[in-house]
């Protein structure tokens, strides 16, 4: 998307290109901060925040298509990728639902006394 927001027209680059890098980053952000929360409602509450994202980056290609800001054979590229990507986010969503199920919602990577801590 970065290289998309790189070949808008100049007036586009500090508007839709500044909104197309934001997105981005929040997507992948939005995933890894999820990822680093033991918690499997914030980590699912993440992982949608990143699907929006990634929805609003799908909005942005619209524009850029609408505009002839970018080929069509580009904006097919990116929403297939883009498709790859929410396939893979509502997996692992229905994965976090499925492990929340019957258990405690806490997430840990190991036991307090695996490392040592006795208190």
């Amino acid at each position: 998307m970065y290289t998309a927001a790189r070949k808008l027209p100049d007036f586009e680059k500090y508007e839709l290109g500044r909104q197309i890098r934001r997105a981005s980053v929040s997507l992948t952000n939005n995933i890894a901060e999820g990822h680093g929360r033991y918690h499997y409602l914030d980590e699912i509450k993440f992982q949608l925040q990143s699907r929006g994202s990634l929805a609003e980056l799908i909005d942005d290609l619209n524009v850029c298509q609408d505009e002839d800001y970018l080929s069509v054979a580009e904006i097919v590229e990116l929403k297939e990728q883009a498709k790859e990507v929410q396939r893979l986010i509502n997996g692992y969503i229905r994965f976090l639902r499925s492990r929340k199920s019957g258990v405690s919602p806490t997430v840990r990577e190991s036991d307090d006394d695996e490392l040592g801590d006795t208190s």
